[in-house]
């Protein structure tokens, strides 16, 4: 920072000494500055004041330092281009009609006025022209459209005479969509389809210009919006994931029989004689692997895992094959399974049942006393499992926990667990060493009521630690069967598809050791590059009373796992060589490795060529794209049923913590039910909050007042926004409100009285007099529409 005499620099001198005090003071802060902090640091005596605001007022017009609302500011990152050029990046609209174009690597988004939307709509892919430097930030315009957003949209079924119509559930798409027909002179909507239904329609015409609508054809009439059913079938529709298969694939399926046949069994190694258990959740659906460990004399320790072998059913170019490609993964929701593979398959054929015959893939692994490998091979055999094990019953025979109740086979299996956990315990062990990242978040578990499907209750699943210890058991002896795959492939040179994790983003870093400094705990954010120095970090906040929000932050840091056909590594298990194995009925990158790892065992030639290679690197993008879909399916359906579950607790008062901030408030997480709230700023208290430069933080402006993440905070739950899947809440600042005193269920019937204060829904009647449609593409052709683990 550049000294000065008090009263000269910045508003006396040359303008450029002037520029550069300001901009040099601003450069040494990561923070902002408020105008009367920069007055002081800079020696500005109070009559010069007003020059020196005219200074910022300029600098921040010009891009060379960023004005914030409260007189406050900051250097510029100079990331973005100059007035003229072009960039790329994705289209996010706020539901009042302007929006932000997020470029890759810039520190700054570009604000998109309505006028300048042209007839890009949220979530496509744009080029942006820069035009200005505001208040807003940089500013810019939509000179075209490079990729169309996913073509369905939710919403509810508008009808008036020969007009129909859909009002989006999402305010930031744009809206009305206007209903044609999907043959020249068919009907626009079936007879039967009652104004005000849910129902789901696809762009089929994307609008061209700012002032025009999109239009679409109905995909699917659902029923009452709300509905817990209708809703979820709703987000299925719009993301286009059917639960049944194709009559192709499930014949296919089907005529494989439910048995092995004696001639499949041919070739392979005889591996009955290992006593194996299934182990999985209560409700696992399906069983694709069986494990064993035996302890010798010497203390070494020789582990079977059994993997059902899926690639000798599901072949390359068999509708069988086309299926799961197209799916990529099986979609788990709180009633269901929509698995990847047909169910004679996924649930008979290829599940390892106790008792009956199953093919398999089995890597044999032998290891010395401290879980050393010493050699591995796979084996192409066939099992009979003897028992169907679940977590809580294992974890209860191993002594874990006293809660589930008992099981007689993990019971009369209890020495052979004990030789299992000490493995996976050794496997840990290592594993953490070498710099494996363990970040402890916990997952919801909706639970419904089996005759309506209503949620009664969100919980933490396995909050037990005993159940999560026999979770870790599999874990571990999966996590060795992946990476001894992973080597072998890499020895062998097969091409195949790896699981790739890139180290974490960089300035996410930053916002973390910005939060742990002020926790008291020393963080380099240079440290993340090394998995071995975050791991040491992790184990320091073992003991810490804010751990949760800390792994949370961390995870949020961290780039999404993802598929490749390079062999990159894997950050967050600190391994060089990683590919996923385990899981052939659910995810079909497992059925790629087993299908190369088949062929080396046979014998077979093995295709190279770069046509081979272009195909698996096809197979990975899908797959990572449909797994990123199943995620986002899975927490939205979550969300819904933890807003319909709260729509009984309006008025209910709660103590939770303070997770995350965004632009429109605070998000609170609620222990029981396991709820997130969100406080919009205007309900966080009677002041005008703000977010910090960090982002950890909204301060009043007049009080000063801080909330932070970690933070405690009293919430009263006061809106529910089923279509949006949120819970609204608003502070109580310590004291209870009046209406607190009243017995809960007094609470409820008053709630109860307001109905319309829990599910919103528009209700508009207005015609569509006046909304104009886009227009035909050249040529008469439709505009093109394309569509934080391990």
């Amino acid at each position: 920072m550049r000294s000065s005499s008090r009263g000269d620099p910045p508003t006396s001198g040359s303008g450029a000494r002037r520029r550069e005090a300001v901009v040099d003071l601003l450069s040494s802060f990561k923070r902002a500055l408020h105008a009367n902090e920069i007055a002081e640091r800079l020696g500005v005596e109070p009559s010069r004041y007003a020059k020196l605001q005219r200074l910022l007022e300029e600098l921040s017009q010009e891009g060379s330092i960023v004005a914030l609302p409260g007189q406050r500011f900051r250097t510029s990152q100079k990331q973005v281009e100059a007035r003229g050029a072009e960039k790329e990046g994705t289209l996010t609209v706020h539901p009042r009609g302007f929006g932000f174009v997020a470029l890759g690597g810039a520190a700054e988004d570009v604000y998109i006025s309505p006028e300048a939307m042209g007839g890009a709509l949220h979530g496509d892919t744009v080029v942006v022209r820069i035009s200005t430097r505001s208040r807003r930030g940089v500013e810019g315009e939509i000179v075209r459209v490079v990729k169309r957003r996913h073509a369905r949209v939710a919403g509810v079924l508008r009808r008036r005479g020969r007009s129909a119509w859909l009002e989006p559930d999402d305010g930031r798409v744009r809206g009305p969509i206007v209903i044609v027909p999907r043959e020249p002179g068919g009907p626009l909507v079936p007879p039967d389809a009652e104004d005000g239904a849910a129902a789901v329609v696809s762009i089929a015409r994307f609008p061209d210009l700012a002032e025009e609508n999109p239009e679409g054809v109905l995909e699917a009439v659902l029923g009452t919006p709300g509905d817990p059913n209708v809703e979820v079938a709703k987000i299925l529709v719009r993301e286009g994931i059917e639960e049944e298969h194709s009559l192709e694939a499930i014949a296919e399926a089907e005529a494989f029989g439910g048995e092995v046949p004696a001639e499949a069994l041919e070739g392979r190694t005889d591996l009955t004689h290992l006593p194996m258990p299934t182990i999985d959740p209560e409700d696992a659906r399906d069983h694709d692997d069986a494990v064993w460990v035996i302890r010798e004399e010497d203390g070494s320790y020789r582990a079977w895992i059994a993997i059902a072998d899926v690639s000798h059913y599901v072949r390359p170019g068999t509708a069988l094959d086309q299926a799961a490609l197209a799916r990529g993964n099986s979609v788990y929701l709180p009633d269901r399974a929509i698995p990847m593979l047909p169910r004679a398959l996924s649930s008979n054929l290829c599940s390892l049942l106790p008792g009956v015959i199953r093919l398999c893939l089995c890597v044999e692994v032998e290891l010395d006393a401290t879980a050393t490998v010493r050699r591995a091979r796979v084996i192409e055999g066939y099992i009979r499992s003897i028992a169907k094990l679940t977590y809580p019953g294992v974890a209860r025979a191993l002594g874990f926990t006293p809660e589930p109740p008992r099981s007689p086979e993990a019971e009369a299996l209890r020495n052979d667990l004990q030789v299992m956990w000490d493995l996976a315990r050794l496997l840990r062990g290592r594993r953490m060493r070498r710099g494996a990242l363990d970040l402890d978040l916990p997952e919801a578990k909706v639970v419904l009521d089996p005759k309506t499907g209503a949620p009664v209750d969100v919980q933490k699943r396995s909050h037990d630690p005993g159940v999560a210890k026999a979770y870790q058991l599999i874990e571990e002896l999966m996590l060795l069967a992946n990476e001894t795959c992973a080597q072998f492939v890499v020895d062998q040179g097969i091409p195949t598809v790896f699981r790739y994790h890139a180290p974490p983003d960089q300035a996410k870093l930053e916002r973390f050791a910005t939060m742990c400094g002020e926790l008291g705990l020393a963080f380099d954010p240079e440290d993340a590059a090394d998995p071995k120095r975050l791991s040491v970090f992790l184990k320091k906040l073992d003991a810490h009373p804010q751990k949760q929000v800390l792994h949370m932050l961390l995870l949020r840091a961290m780039k999404q796992a993802v598929y490749d056909v390079a062999n990159v590594g894997h950050f967050g298990l600190a391994s060089s060589a990683y590919l996923h194995f385990t899981s052939p009925i659910r995810r079909y990158p497992d059925i790629t490795a087993h299908r190369a790892i088949r062929a080396v065992l046979r014998g077979e030639r093995v295709d190279r060529s770069e046509a081979a290679t272009e195909r698996l690197r096809e197979a990975a993008i899908t797959a990572s794209e449909r797994e990123r879909k199943a995620m986002e399916v899975e927490r939205e359906v979550v969300d819904l049923h933890r807003a319909l579950l709260m729509r009984s607790r309006l008025g209910d008062t709660f103590e939770g913590t303070v997770t995350g901030i965004v632009g429109g408030g605070v998000y609170v997480n609620i222990e029981d039910p396991f709820v997130d709230v969100l406080v919009r700023m205007e309900s966080l208290g009677p002041d005008q909050y703000e977010i910090d430069d960090e982002g950890l933080r909204v301060i009043g402006r007049r009080s000063g007042d801080r909330i932070a993440i970690g933070d405690a905070m009293l919430v009263q739950i006061e809106d529910v926004a089923i279509l949006r899947r949120a819970v609204y809440g608003r502070r109580l600042a310590g004291e209870p409100a009046a209406d607190e005193a009243k017995p809960r269920r007094q609470r409820r019937d008053a709630a109860d009285a307001r109905p319309t204060r829990r599910v919103k829904i528009s209700k508009s009647t207005k015609p569509l007099k006046g909304i104009k449609t886009s227009k035909r593409t050249k040529g008469g052709k439709s505009a093109k529409v394309r569509k934080k683990q391990r």
